[in-house]
């Protein structure tokens, strides 16, 4: 035991390290270190104003990339404390693992994706690990954020035998077969929670689903049904508030009390026995994951289909496949630095390299900093 932690927890005593040695921090841990530099990145400030299904114009009101992942690292928080992991470094992974996401979110990685198709393609979870390895310029000894590898691990949720044989030591629990620590497997259920859950939030703030809709899926009728018996005059916000906290607790509950009977049962010694198990430890229970997946597939077809969101989606691919079409073509219309990083990996890589260094700056631009570029490249109003 480290640092009152479990045995499979991960700690500094058995960290992989940073990729460049670097003296130990005064008066905080080397996951707090991480977690502060993810927090002081530019990368982290943009999300502000990059989305999750509405665009950042449509309104004030709805999440963020940002707020998502606030959202996410309160809640892995919770979940490893309770399992007496590593708080700090569920932390830093909720924070980092959507630093690579596009403007206008998924809409914005398709039609990024199919522009890097001959270039080897666009997959946000690698560009959040590009930006924490070497995007970031913050440090005059390395570039990136020299991120722990734990940290790192976290931040790649899902990875092709391809990329992975690309990515050295990172890469080898996907070819192997391997999980990541328990910390990164809380990430990744904390980040689906998250995200279900505000998206239920957000779509009835829309307008564009409803309580009656949502009230077909078990996991949010028998918290209204709770809500409802306790308070039977309440409505609007305050109803859907009450609803949507008891189902992220039902979920988290859940959640904590399956993992810790199959953590239980299983007895790992160390992380290297968590990695070796052949699925995950952190899990929802059998009923609870089947009633996530069909809130899942009901927020699928009628939110993220609403054909509001989907003529916005329309829109957005096309603003991000002719801005990256125009500057993949000339390059002179990116910013001085970006135009001659472009060039550097061009000179390195070939064509690949110049379309990597344009997918680099699309990539990390906000909504609405791509939408008014797209009217100053392609507006005639526009001559500036």
């Amino acid at each position: 035991m480290h640092e009152g932690l479990a045995a499979f927890a991960c700690g500094e005593h058995n960290s992989r390290g940073r990729q460049v040695n670097e003296d130990a921090p005064a008066y905080r841990s080397e996951f707090q270190r991480d977690r502060d530099r993810i927090v002081h990145s530019s990368a982290f400030r943009r999300l502000e104003y990059k989305t999750q299904v509405f665009v950042n114009h449509e309104g004030d009101m709805f999440r963020t990339r940002l707020t998502h992942s606030i959202e996410v690292a309160q809640i892995c928080r919770a979940i490893a404390r309770a399992l007496k992991l590593n708080e700090d470094l569920a932390e830093s992974i909720s924070l980092a693992h959507d630093l690579g996401h596009t403007p206008f979110g998924h809409a914005g990685q398709d039609a990024l994706n199919r522009c890097m198709k001959e270039f080897g393609g666009f997959e946000h979870n690698l560009q959040s690990l590009r930006v924490v390895d070497e995007l970031e310029q913050r440090y005059a000894e390395f570039d990136g954020l020299n991120l722990c590898f734990e940290t790192r691990e976290g931040i790649l949720k899902h990875c092709s035998p391809r990329d992975a044989e690309q990515l050295g030591a990172l890469g080898e629990r996907f070819l192997r077969k391997q999980q990541p620590s328990l910390e990164a497997q809380i990430a990744n259920l904390g980040d689906a929670i998250a995200y279900n859950n505000h998206d239920v939030d957000d779509g009835l703030r829309s307008g564009l689903i409803t309580l009656e809709q949502l009230r077909e899926q078990q996991l949010f009728e028998e918290q209204y049904l709770q809500v409802r018996e306790r308070y039977p005059d309440l409505q609007g916000r305050t109803l859907t508030h009450e609803i949507i906290r008891r189902m992220i607790n039902r979920q988290v509950v859940d959640l904590l009390t399956t993992s810790e009977e199959r953590i239980k049962r299983v007895a790992p010694q160390n992380v290297e026995e968590v990695r070796a198990q052949p699925e995950p430890l952190i899990s929802f229970s059998a009923q609870m994951k089947r009633q996530h997946q069909a809130l899942k597939r009901f927020l699928y077809e009628n939110l993220y289909r609403h054909y509001r969101v989907h003529r916005m989606s329309i829109k957005a691919q096309r603003m991000i496949s002719e801005l990256f079409t125009a500057m993949q073509a000339d390059t002179r219309l990116m910013p001085p630095e970006h135009r001659e990083r472009a060039g550097q990996l061009e000179a390195e890589l070939g064509p690949a390299g110049r379309a990597r260094a344009v997918a680099d700056y699309v990539a990390g631009m906000t909504d609405r900093f791509a939408i008014l570029e797209y009217r100053k490249l392609f507006s005639p109003g526009e001559l500036t």
